[in-house]
């Protein structure tokens, strides 16, 4: 029989092995960034390199109950779009332009997610939201197609001119009258 050692405990059950030489964990105030390592697709022509995404977890206000003041399930994943080697020249001016407003002064694209109690969730959810957003902006505007008014459209937009300035002068003649 194995004698239990300090704090009344049986060394090795409900422990992992890693937690008995593992240092006291960071502080639960700061949240936790942690990298990472696989590429987020985009379209067939641009892929945004893991390294360049920083994702930050930390306390959620969603669903979640009493677990949601014990987990850090909200994640936030940001992005320099000013800096990032992912963007060419034409495709990083079209995208600081349709995402002007959500950049921060360095250029930094921020998606937070806490829709879900799961960390994992919330964190394929930004990313597809990050994708979605940026997909979006690279998207080139349509160039306009010039266009003439119909002969028709012309002889009625005239005709209504007419009208109007003829109500218009039997006013004044109505006016001047009395």
């Amino acid at each position: 029989m194995i004698a239990p050692g300090p704090g009344g405990r049986i060394p090795g059950i409900g422990t992992s092995p890693g937690d008995l030489e593992s240092p006291d964990p960071a502080p639960l105030t700061q949240p936790k960034a942690f990298e990472m390592p696989d590429d987020l697709i985009i379209n067939s022509g641009v892929t945004i390199p893991g390294g360049e995404l920083e994702i930050t977890a930390s306390r959620s206000s969603g669903p979640g109950g009493q677990h949601v003041n014990t987990s850090d399930t909200r994640i936030q994943v940001r992005w320099n779009v000013a800096g990032s080697i992912a963007l060419g020249e034409i495709q990083r001016r079209r995208a600081m332009s349709a995402l002007a407003s959500r950049l921060t002064n360095e250029g930094d694209l921020l998606v937070a997610c806490d829709t879900h109690r799961s960390q994992r969730r919330n964190r394929e959810e930004a990313l597809q939201r990050l994708a979605a957003l940026v997909r979006q902006a690279l998207v080139p505007p349509r160039p306009r197609k010039k266009t003439r008014p119909s002969a028709t459209a012309r002889r009625k937009r005239l005709e209504s001119k007419r009208k109007r300035s003829q109500i218009k002068q039997e006013r004044s003649r109505k006016f001047n009258q009395e």
